[in-house]
């Protein structure tokens, strides 16, 4: 037999491997969701996961590793729900802003961790904020594309459609993590209802924008 063939308690090899990686995400999102990255060490993970720390480094090269799998982990999962909210919305603008709105807020504060990771640990950590950026690149081109989808070529171009989704998806990101943090005291109606009229607001600018830029 190979050796992902093999079994043990009749679970295949590379289903342990799996079961293992996902025990540590849980444990490194769980320490780093409470008590923040810096108690997410190799030894605290593990001991959490009820994994040696052979294990660890069968799936992550070190610690910040783990912290970038964990960020990722959930940013995929977070696009996922804003993308299925989105499609789901019927096809106008401010159905889908508030639709995916909606899936923002809901992803972020169903489970505290998320909130916590948002509010104090990308702020915390350099390599955490590096992603960051990453992160809001990535979001900013499927608010491109969901504009470009709707509206069509009748308003900004490529590049200025870009900058647009770019400068959104930046400045709420932080008014999020301020709001999530506690900083910004309005209630969670209030952010959504604000969320969504600017960026109708910014869809009606988009024209005359365009007007001043050619």
């Amino acid at each position: 037999m190979t050796r992902t063939q093999r079994t043990y308690r009749g679970i295949p090899a590379e289903e342990r491997r799996a079961l293992r990686r996902a025990a540590l995400l849980e444990a490194g999102l769980e320490l780093l969701g409470t008590t923040g990255w810096q108690s997410a060490t190799v030894r605290a993970v593990c001991t959490l996961a009820g994994l040696n720390d052979r294990y660890f480094y069968e799936n992550f090269t070190d610690r910040d590793a783990l912290l970038l799998a964990v960020v990722d982990d959930q940013a995929a999962q977070g696009t996922s729900a804003i993308l299925d909210a989105a499609a789901h919305a019927p096809r106008e603008i401010a159905e889908i802003a508030r639709a995916s709105t909606s899936a923002t807020l809901d992803f972020l504060t169903e489970d505290p961790r998320r909130a916590h990771i948002l509010g104090h640990e990308f702020p915390a950590h350099p390599l955490l904020q590096q992603r960051r950026g990453e992160i809001i690149r990535t979001l900013s081109g499927f608010f491109t594309a969901q504009t470009r989808d709707l509206v069509g070529d009748a308003t900004l171009s490529d590049t200025d459609l870009s900058l647009t989704a770019f400068t959104l998806t930046a400045g709420l990101w932080d008014l999020t993590a301020a709001w999530l943090r506690g900083d910004v005291p309005i209630s969670r109606d209030h952010l959504a209802d604000y969320t969504v009229a600017l960026l109708l607001t910014t869809a009606d600018l988009a024209a005359p924008l365009h007007r001043r830029l050619t």
